[in-house]
This record gives C-alpha cells, structure tokens and sequence, in this order.
C-alpha cells in the first residue's frame, strides 16, 4: 500500500511533468464546450454499472459525518447548462451495489446524476465526508488504481486522480471530503474538469 510520503512524491514528480508539458504543449488540450456534446462511441450511452476502482479492505472505527449539501448545491443548474445545456436531473437514479458512489451514499453522503436528453449518457458525482480513519486507505487505493490529475487543484491541498474504462472515473480528495465522479462522457481527464471546478467551488469551508 503506498505510503503518505510516495503518494506526495508522486504527485510532486507529476505537478512538475505537468509544467514541462504545459509549456511544450500550450494550447494542444481539448476544452468542453456548453454546447459540445461527447462524441458517439459503442458506449454513448451507457451508464457505469459497477465501480472502475474496488473499494479498498477499510474497517473504520470512527464515524462519518454527514456531507450536508443537496445534489443543486453539488451543481448548480447554471453550472450544469455552462457545462452542457442537453444535461438534466436523472431522478430514476440509485448507485450500484459494490460502487464507490454507493459507499459514500452509505457513509452519508451524496449520490447525484444527470442524463444527457440527447446521447442518454450518464454523469455521476458523489461526495462525502468518510471517517477519519478511513481517508488515508481510500487516497491509497485511488493513486494505485489511476493516474494523478494535478490540473484538478493543486497538491497537497487537492489530490486528484482520473481512470479510463468503459467510464472514466475522477476521484478528488480535498480535507475531509471525498469526490467521485464517473461518465462515459469522461474519456480524459479533461473531460471532467469543468464539473470538477464547479463543484470544488461549491463545497462548503471545511
């Protein structure tokens, strides 16, 4: 299991790789567009049924605390038009069993999705605030299971990873809170990022 000290080394090592591309690659990147809508694949419009990352071996003996935050404080509808104006509220939605967004629901969070009216793709974004006790495992099991993402905030104030698969997944850790976010509309991490932005904006003061 990665320690503290290689997972800050890590994401040192990739914040300065970042730089060295950011300089060599300026402007080379894809951005989203409020009007752009994810290119169709064999899987448009699926939605994730189980979690890209297993849920790490953790038996916490502190509580969680409850998040406190409503799916329209997790995105705004403004956000979400910024974002994509064909998305809305998924209201039929539930997370699936053995899915990371399932334990965050457990651990009294929040589980909240928006389908795409045109592609039917699925955005998910969870949020969490796990025990104590349990945030150092779940940082470990995030870095061995994908890639760091330092254009997601800047490490150690905010450790964010991303995962490609049928669906891409974004984990993000920033003090006690837990993101997950998981689409097959994430095909890079830079895909997600809008949303992430957003949302990072929009939690509460920790």
């Amino acid at each position: 299991m990665p320690s503290l000290t290689r997972r800050s080394g890590l994401l040192t090592a990739t914040v300065a790789a970042g730089l060295v591309a950011s300089v060599a690659l300026a402007g080379c990147s894809p951005t989203p567009t409020p009007s752009k809508t994810p290119a169709a694949s064999a899987h448009a419009t699926k939605t994730p049924t189980t979690s890209a990352t297993p849920l790490p071996a953790v038996t916490p003996t502190a509580p969680p605390t409850p998040v406190g935050i409503t799916c329209d404080q997790v995105l705004t509808l403004d956000q979400l038009y910024a974002y994509n104006p064909n998305f809305g509220a998924d209201p039929g939605y539930a997370p699936q069993d053995g899915s990371l967004e399932k334990k965050i629901a457990g651990w009294e969070g929040v589980a909240c999705a928006w389908k795409n009216q045109t592609s039917g793709d699925v955005v998910q974004i969870a949020i969490a605030k796990p025990p104590s006790d349990a945030l150092e495992s779940l940082k470990n099991a995030a870095i061995t299971a994908a890639k760091p993402v330092p254009t997601y905030g800047v490490p150690p104030q905010v450790e964010g990873y991303f995962k490609a698969g049928d669906a891409g997944q974004v984990q993000i850790f920033r003090g006690p809170y837990w993101i997950v976010a998981e689409s097959v509309a994430f095909f890079e991490p830079g895909d997600a990022a809008p949303l992430m932005g957003s949302v990072l904006g929009n939690l509460p003061a920790s």
